[in-house]
């Protein structure tokens, strides 16, 4: 990364930590519909991972993807909206946190199915080949992806036909409240690669330039017919599962020594350092940023609700009550 590249990453990067503290608060006073999951902590893998990537390159995401969506260029006041289920939402607030998306960027959607988008993300790799694009697709998936089957299904074929996709896993060292080491015996989910014939490499997901780094380098090799490669992104998140979970299961020393590798202060550090801008440099920048998240909320709190009348629209079929035989 060169020095504007690293500044306006930690920008992004401290955006989606304000917009991810904004949901929080708003989750708590009841204003976002349904369920969150939250990426606080892994902000670096987000945006460094998008920064290895063209404008028009496509990105699938989990149900922890508000830091992939708006690191891939989404709008955050339509973000926030449907976040509180209004109609000015990217799904029309009928989607939520886990289902969105955009195609005019590049994101092909979020998902709440653990591994649903990963088989997804490999069709789109296919079409992206058939039609000689030039594309390359990056599939954002956590370590507990990596058990269910549509993983392994998913990353063989890819592997087996060679096509342009990076497939990133965001380890933060627990699936829900089950640790790696429960979950498997290797000792690097990046190890699994060599088992499908492709190239596997392990990052620190919290080093923004490090990131940036790894997946470009995978990303030019996919997009010159080089295949796969299966990027494991080591990581933290700073908080729950979701919103409800307390992390009962982890020590407070363990938490304590991830929490002083938070990405946000290695980026900002690493700013000072090379003397790329000053701490009153980076404070009107953070300024401009709350403003942003604030008027998100504003934003998402004075939009409409749905038309009730418009529940049906959208939607693969309609059950008609009426003409079911009793």
């Amino acid at each position: 990364m060169n020095d504007p590249m690293l500044l306006d990453a930690w920008r992004r990067m401290l955006l989606i930590r304000r917009f991810e503290e904004a949901v929080s608060d708003a989750f708590a006073q009841g204003s976002v519909v349904g369920t969150a999951h939250f990426c606080i902590g892994q902000e670096a893998s987000a945006v460094g991972t998008v920064d290895a990537l063209r404008p028009d390159d496509l990105v699938t995401s989990n149900h922890r993807g508000h830091g992939h969506f708006l690191a891939k260029g989404a709008d955050p006041k339509r973000l926030m909206a449907e976040l509180f289920g209004k109609a000015t939402g990217y799904s029309g607030g009928r989607g939520g946190s886990q289902h969105v998306a955009d195609l005019s960027i590049g994101f092909l959607g979020s998902h709440g199915i653990t591994a649903g988008m990963i088989p997804v993300a490999t069709g789109a790799a296919l079409s992206q080949r058939l039609l000689d694009t030039g594309r390359v697709v990056v599939a954002f998936f956590g370590d507990g992806a990596t058990g269910q089957g549509a993983f392994h299904e998913a990353v063989n074929i890819g592997a087996a036909w060679q096509l342009p996709i990076v497939y990133l896993c965001e380890n933060n060292l627990y699936a829900m409240s089950t640790p790696i080491g429960e979950s498997f015996r290797v000792t690097s989910i990046a190890d699994r690669a060599c088992a499908y014939g492709i190239r596997g490499v392990s990052v620190d997901g919290n080093d923004v330039e490090a990131v940036y780094l790894t997946v470009h380098e995978g990303v030019e090799r996919a997009r010159l017919g080089g295949g796969p490669t299966l990027v494991e992104a080591r990581t933290y998140r700073m908080c729950g599962h979701s919103k409800s979970d307390q992390c009962e299961y982890r020590t407070d020393e363990e938490e304590a020594c991830w929490f002083e590798r938070d990405p946000l202060t290695i980026a900002e550090e690493r700013i000072l350092e090379r003397e790329i801008a000053t701490a009153a440099e980076l404070d009107p920048i953070a300024e401009a940023v709350t403003a942003t998240v604030d008027e998100a909320v504003r934003f998402a709190l004075d939009s409409p609700d749905p038309d009730p009348a418009t529940v049906a629209e959208g939607v693969f079929a309609e059950f008609d009550l009426g003409a079911t035989k009793h």
